[in-house]
């Protein structure tokens, strides 16, 4: 029998990326909207929190909506009797992304960007992991048959985590694969015509690979077409977008997503194509040391999307609570609420109601999804989604580079949940020594060392 009710519970509400897209999904979604809905949002921090409820309940007023809204605290509380637990945590995130970024790199590591992959994304894996555990936890007593709709990255890594420690569900979710589509009707001149174009792609979260681009009225292989038209682009242009996807485009004769910064994470030689890697999170060290100081120093994310010319004197900012671009993201426009194009609440409506619905990405265990890939890693792969659950469809080999680049991080993901598993900086290690922008054994090792002492607070225990 259909329940009358429904509850979700968003961890990490204060989230600028999704908690109030997701907020905004389910308040606008027709299905639950005939519904008992109760909306249970989670923080760690006061004032992200409140701003939060500040926007639900205001949403609310604008749809005429009378869901139960509750803002807590206390991890325990949310979590009671949860039908769909959203994650999108992050605690710090510059102060902690900086030293993933930097210390690797300061050590002689070619990792970019450094939020997925590299040395910098196991850290940023261990300490998201910890704090998922705990949630995980909870779970297990609290709503056991509840779906966690996961945001939070490494996502690829915690997905593999939490599927391996725990008999909890967990989908793993990402817009990557939307952007790669996007990009792909810019080359083919099809952004007019972006109902027309039908695509798949699959891989590994944040370095996924398109299998088909087509027409979909006529069924026509766009790909021949792609390869044409890309041939005749400047190859400067966007460069920092773009740059790295075409050269891996004419290699592996696939097109990647989402783009050099995220793509480069897994590759050694994919520095050469992110220009804008020096000037991210750029300071001068003889004037501060940015992790004592607190001065943490503004992410550039690329050339492609951030002005060069700077301001000479620009007003001092606040990256966090107090910052006017941070707070304007939980204001309500009453105009302008619109459905968003994450797949979370999509996906709780087809499991929900048994409604049947294509989704284009998920990040799952792969069970023979996805050949010449280890079973058990987590893949990311199209799916259809009903009242029986998320069944992921089965796709074609990939190159055997490609496929291959994917089962090395496989390998990297079972040592990491070893390393937190058992406490081992020694599984660790190997973790470290697999990747392939480590260069040197004594390094690696040094750069553990002092990692594991800048983020102690939120690591998890580990010993020699």
């Amino acid at each position: 029998m259909r329940k009358s009710k429904v509850k979700f519970t968003i961890i990490g509400a204060g989230s600028a990326s999704f908690s109030a897209a997701t907020i905004t999904d389910i308040l606008l979604n027709k299905s639950f909207g005939e519904l008992d809905i109760e909306i249970a949002l989670m923080d760690i921090e006061e004032e992200p929190l409140r701003l939060s409820e500040g926007y639900c309940n205001k949403c609310a007023e604008a749809l005429g909506k009378q869901p139960v809204i509750t803002a807590t605290l206390d991890l325990r509380k949310s979590l009671e009797d949860a039908d769909f637990v959203i994650t999108c945590f992050e605690k710090d995130r510059y102060y902690y992304w900086s030293q993933d970024f930097h210390i690797p790199r300061r050590y002689g590591f070619r990792q970019v960007y450094g939020e997925n992959g590299g040395p910098g994304g196991m850290f940023h894996a261990l300490r998201n992991l910890k704090a998922m555990m705990v949630i995980v936890k909870a779970m297990e007593e609290l709503c056991p048959s509840a779906l966690i709709l996961n945001y939070t990255n490494p996502e690829a890594k915690l997905v593999d985590a939490v599927s391996k420690l725990s008999k909890i569900k967990i989908v793993g979710l990402c817009h990557g694969e939307m952007g790669g589509k996007w990009q792909l009707a810019q080359f083919l001149q099809m952004e007019d015509e972006w109902d027309d174009l039908e695509t798949e792609a699959c891989g590994l979260n944040h370095f996924g690979w398109f299998t088909k681009v087509a027409r979909k009225s006529t069924g026509e292989d766009l790909y021949p077409l792609l390869r044409e038209k890309e041939k005749k682009i400047d190859l400067l242009a966007h460069w920092d977008e773009y740059g790295l996807s075409r050269i891996m485009f004419r290699t592996y004769g696939l097109w990647p997503h989402p783009g050099t910064n995220h793509i480069g994470e897994y590759v050694a030689w994919s520095d050469e194509f992110l220009a804008s890697a020096k000037i991210q999170y750029f300071y001068d060290p003889a004037e501060h040391n940015p992790w004592k100081s607190k001065r943490i120093p503004e992410f550039i994310y690329s050339f492609s999307s951030n002005p060069t010319d700077r301001e000479l004197y620009p007003e001092d900012k606040k990256y966090y609570a107090g910052d006017p671009a941070y707070t304007a993201i939980f204001e309500v426009d009453e105009d302008n609420l619109k459905p968003s194009d994450e797949y979370g609440i999509k996906i709780a409506e087809a499991i929900f109601f048994d409604k049947p619905t294509e989704i284009g990405a998920v990040n799952v265990p792969n069970a023979g999804y996805m050949p010449n890939i280890p079973d058990g890693m987590a893949v990311e792969l199209p799916a259809l989604v009903d009242g029986a659950g998320i069944h992921p469809k089965k796709m074609p080999a990939l190159p055997v580079a490609i496929s291959a680049m994917i089962s090395h991080q496989g390998a990297i993901h079972d040592l990491l949940i070893q390393a937190y598993a058992e406490k081992s900086k020694n599984k660790l290690l190997q973790a470290v020594l697999l990747d392939p922008t480590i260069s040197n054994y004594n390094n690696a090792v040094a750069m553990i060392n002092e990692m594991c002492e800048l983020q102690k607070e939120l690591l998890p225990e580990l010993e020699w």
